[in-house]
């Protein structure tokens, strides 16, 4: 429905549904609903494609045109892998796009080509500056992927210490956060997370150096794409036209790549030995219980949040 092509229809849904699959709710099926929204509000166009405006040596600028999150990404971080492939880098910086849902998808994309990956958006603003009032940052995820002899390596994560996914999950389970996520309206530090969505003030990664970080991706991404900043979106009525970047490392044809490898394999091995702080929270790397997670939720069902069920089913 929506008159979206069938074939597009489908990867939409698929990569939709893996990211479930994976154990990713916050970014699979829950933000469903959003995507149909922006569709029926003429945010999200389901007839436009991202195409190439500019080439600079082995970066390309593309240019989403408004349409659909998951498709322009997952088209540009092809691209980008292609271009790895032929330059040993390649890059893709994309403008006026939407929301990717999960941005580790497209890193697992490289990293399962044997490539490294590094890849980030930005967003409206949803953070403050490091000791102001005002929410002027955006949160703007970070993706690293990185292949492995068992799988690829994962770290996907915002530059809020939760992501805006994660608080709307603990609202729904009325739940309190572990640790304090971000500010109230009052301006102090709570663990409500209901709190923290009607402030609009995470709090960042690293307290100061989340926001610097977070201001930096912001700024690269709208450069390298020349589309809009993290101010610049704030000034629309919805998020929507952000900027992104794919950027890929073929290490295939390194000499010294199996070495390369066996160092990686040893290093977390290595981590995995760690002395647990709490003996049943074994120490883990980024993106470990991936495959495990896939293959219980293969076997077991995917676990669909009952409220989020029916406002699918609703559309």
């Amino acid at each position: 429905s929506r008159n979206m092509e069938k074939e597009e229809a489908a990867l939409c849904a698929r990569l939709i549904a893996e990211t479930s699959l994976e154990g990713v709710y916050t970014h699979g099926a829950n933000r469903f609903a959003t995507l149909v929204k922006g569709i029926d509000e003429k945010r999200v166009d389901v007839h436009a494609h991202a195409q190439r405006t500019g080439s600079f040596g082995v970066l390309e600028r593309w240019d989403g045109k408004s349409g659909v999150g998951n498709l322009n990404a997952y088209s540009c971080m092809n691209r980008a892998i292609e271009l790895a492939k032929e330059h040993t880098i390649g890059c893709v910086a994309l403008k006026h796009t939407n929301h990717w849902m999960r941005p580790g998808t497209y890193g697992l994309m490289a990293a399962e080509e044997g490539c490294i990956a590094m890849l980030w958006t930005n967003t409206t603003p949803l953070m403050s500056p490091w000791g102001g009032a005002d929410t002027k940052v955006g949160n703007n995820p970070l993706v690293l992927a990185i292949p492995s002899k068992k799988g690829p390596i994962l770290v996907d994560m915002a530059m809020s210490l939760f992501s805006y996914g994660k608080l709307e999950t603990y609202v729904r389970e009325k739940k309190e956060l572990p640790v304090p996520g971000g500010w109230d309206e009052r301006g102090e530090l709570t663990t409500n997370a209901e709190s923290i969505l009607r402030s609009k003030r995470s709090l960042p990664i690293g307290f100061w150096k989340g926001t610097s970080l977070a201001i930096a991706l912001d700024l690269i991404a709208a450069t390298l794409s020349g589309g809009r900043t993290t101010r610049s979106i704030g000034s629309l009525p919805e998020e929507g036209e952000v900027s992104q970047v794919f950027l890929v490392f073929d290490i295939s044809k390194f000499p010294d790549r199996e070495q390369l490898l066996d160092e990686i394999q040893a290093t977390l091995e290595d981590l995995k030995e760690s002395t647990p702080l709490d003996a049943e929270k074994p120490v883990r790397y980024p993106g470990q219980f991936r495959e495990q997670t896939r293959r219980e939720n293969l076997e077991k069902g995917i676990p669909v949040d009952e409220a989020i069920w029916n406002t699918i089913l609703a559309l």
